[in-house]
């Protein structure tokens, strides 16, 4: 089997839902593990992060967000076992640095990296009594600039670099890897506290459309494939009840700026077997028409968002329990899944958990997973 479509079937969990309703519609991306939420903490608000409050992990979820980050600097590392129950070396690790320029901008950069562990590979059975040992992988390497335009507002631009190893070496052809950039721009609005008959709160919104840029070819001969250009849109209030108490709700929408499969694959009785993308549209062409090119036209546009609901309660900002509810719809894939975590602050470590639970007869790859996150903060608070 290809080892692309092994991955896709890994990341989604499609292919038997997919076997069953041809009417399942599925939109598949290159490097899809830039779709798996790469820290704990938004791991536990149910895969969302673009209207939480800033931490170090922003530079995924909407750069913007580093305006108005708490501390001078600080790294990150997180850890995410994938197909846990299946194998013990296919996992997602992201290393972040961010840096405060000064009190209206900052920057941040970070590194993604997929592991798919060890393969044997070989053409001919016997080939297999030798076999040759690969370790595909995949990467990102983005940087970020974000600014302050109001006390209130800010605004981002990224740019990434993104590889992906995922081609066999074989007699005809080599395994370069294939390569890409992308850009992307975000917003970021956090109110002062506003007082409340009981309480207090502060407002939040964001934005961020990621992923911008030429698609990815695997082959020379072959189709090459569109990024997961993304639009995520969100918004959050904190309840704040005294100087240790504090409930953060946050609503986040996702969707894939990537067209529908609407090309029909036909058997030779003349039956739909599958439906596929159109290969003649361009990225930005594509962007565009992600949002009116669904067969069954509009009803279906909506199934192609995403919703996510998190909830954190913080307690004398040093320790925190979280929970989130992922949605999909089942002709865009059924992820459906409740999300657990916690978080720890001492002194200038943050230990971050979360634990996935699906809520779906789709397998998730990352069901029952425990993951991790570690930020060290650096310098003087700046809020």
């Amino acid at each position: 089997m290809n080892i692309r479509t092994t991955l896709f079937i890994c990341l989604g969990a499609l292919s038997f839902a997919q076997a069953q309703n041809n009417n399942i519609r599925v939109i598949t991306t290159a490097v899809p593990f830039l779709s798996i939420a790469p820290d704990a903490r938004s791991a536990g608000l149910g895969d969302q992060g673009v209207a939480t409050s800033s931490d170090a992990f922003s530079n995924h979820w909407n750069p913007a967000k580093y305006a108005f980050i708490g501390n001078e600097s600080g790294v990150a590392v997180s850890y995410t076992p994938y197909l846990s129950k299946l194998v013990n070396d296919i996992f997602l690790a992201d290393l972040t640095y961010f840096r405060a320029i000064n009190e209206r901008s900052a920057w941040g950069v970070g590194l993604r990296y997929f592991s798919l562990g060890e393969i044997e590979t070989g053409q001919t059975p016997s080939d297999f009594l030798n076999p040759l040992i690969v370790r595909p992988n995949e990467f990102v390497f983005d940087a970020s600039y974000a600014l302050k335009l109001s006390d209130k507002f800010s605004m981002a631009i990224q740019g990434s670099f993104l590889s992906s190893d995922l081609k066999l070496e074989t007699s005809t052809n080599d395994s370069t890897a294939a390569s890409t950039v992308a850009v992307g721009i975000s917003g970021f609005y956090e109110s002062y506290e506003v007082p409340y008959a009981s309480f207090s709160g502060i407002w939040r919104a964001g934005f961020n459309i990621s992923n911008i840029g030429p698609k990815l070819k695997y082959e020379e001969e072959g189709q090459s494939d569109f990024l997961p250009t993304n639009l995520k849109v969100g918004s959050g209030f904190d309840f704040i009840f005294d100087s240790y108490n504090k409930l953060s709700v946050s609503l986040e929408i996702n969707k894939l700026l990537v067209p529908s499969p609407s090309e029909p694959i036909l058997d030779g009785d003349g039956n739909v077997t599958a439906y596929r993308q159109p290969d003649d549209v361009g990225v930005l062409a594509g962007i565009f028409k992600s949002f009116n090119d669904a067969p069954d036209g509009f009803s279906e546009e909506l199934k192609e968002f995403t919703w996510a609901l998190g909830a954190e309660f913080m307690y004398d900002e040093s320790f925190a329990i979280r929970a989130g509810y992922f949605n999909e719809s089942e002709l865009k894939g059924a992820r459906k899944f409740i999300t657990l975590g916690a978080g720890f602050k001492y002194n200038v470590i943050d230990v971050d958990l979360s634990y996935l639970i699906s809520a779906t007869k789709v397998v998730n790859p990352l069901e029952n997973t425990l993951r991790f996150s570690l930020t060290f903060n650096f310098g003087e608070e700046r809020y």
